[in-house]
């Protein structure tokens, strides 16, 4: 595959990736393996960000594309695919740990505050931001993530986790205030 998204559908003709779109759109089912290898990195490195644990994130990733072949029909061109596909990450990543957050806690008897001081396996060198992110908790990380790093208004995450505009801002504040203060004590 190249960066500028042209695809090779068959040996006589290049598709664009809105033409492999539309063939997913109408159930080719090629066509979505080559949505899902043009955009399943970024998918997981966003799930894995809002998830913090990599297992979690791997299954999260795969609910995404399950429901994105159902979901298809829904985008309508109206911008970018990747922007649409990053909505519907998110949308259905957070819905996912949702899920998966009432599951863990009544399999374990984990109620919030022990879950949130689980500690999380990462290489500490390389990856001491994401550990600091990681280890925010829930709804801070979400704001976090999805405003600092994936570049969301605060409107668009209210919407998206159901909150108050002020309280996105808050739990902002809150992580901004935690990772500045985490990464001052190293």
């Amino acid at each position: 595959m190249t960066a500028n998204l042209s695809l090779v559908a068959n040996d006589t003709h290049i598709l664009s990736q809105e033409e492999v779109i539309v063939a997913a759109r109408n159930g080719d089912k090629e066509a979505f393996k080559t949505l899902y290898e043009l955009h399943h990195k970024k998918v997981y490195a966003l799930c894995l960000r809002l998830c913090a644990d990599k297992s979690l994130a791997e299954d999260a990733c795969q609910e995404v594309f399950i429901q994105l072949w159902g979901k298809l029909s829904n985008y309508k061109g109206d911008s970018k695919f990747s922007t649409w596909l990053h909505s519907v990450t998110s949308n259905v990543t957070i819905s996912y740990i949702r899920k998966q957050r009432g599951w863990w806690q009544k399999m374990f008897n984990f109620d919030e505050s022990e879950a949130a001081n689980q500690s999380i396996e990462m290489n500490t060198d390389d990856n001491k931001v994401e550990q600091y992110i990681a280890q925010l908790p829930e709804r801070a990380r979400w704001v976090f993530v999805l405003h600092s790093i994936e570049g969301y208004r605060h409107e668009e995450i209210s919407e998206i986790l159901g909150m108050a505009v002020g309280s996105s801002k808050a739990q902002l504040h809150r992580a901004k205030k935690l990772l500045q203060e985490w990464m001052t004590n190293e």
